[in-house]
């Protein structure tokens, strides 16, 4: 990957995937498994942006970062905590998870997502 090009393509053939998957003391169910492809880096920036893709499963999530992201294949529920209505994302749905944000992220048919992290 060219570090100068101004223009970067999510070309995800030539990027390694990292396994990985929740904390365990966080899930809630199943076990879930996740892929990420990490496509864009700037530490200096504290930018972050590639794929990320999760088997079903179900675990509390705590958000310091701000992040775009895009459902690109499959189902998930996001549980906000104080809130009695969840929401159910599904390919086409992008959306953006704020600092502070806290619930449930239920993966229930595998789903893979574009994101972009912001950390503070």
């Amino acid at each position: 990957m060219d570090d100068d090009a101004l223009f970067l393509g999510f070309d995800l053939t030539s990027v390694e995937p990292e396994d990985g998957g929740p904390d365990p003391d966080r899930i809630i169910k199943g076990n879930p498994r996740s892929r990420t492809w990490l496509v864009e880096e700037r530490d200096a920036e504290k930018l972050y942006a590639g794929v990320w893709e999760s088997t079903p499963g179900a675990w509390r999530v705590v958000y310091d970062e701000w992040e775009f992201c895009s459902i690109l294949s499959g189902i998930s529920i996001v549980h906000e905590t104080g809130k009695e209505t969840p929401r159910v994302l599904r390919t086409g749905d992008s959306f953006i998870l704020r600092p502070g944000f806290s619930g449930i992220w239920e993966v229930v048919e595998t789903t893979r997502k574009l994101f972009v992290v912001r950390m503070p």
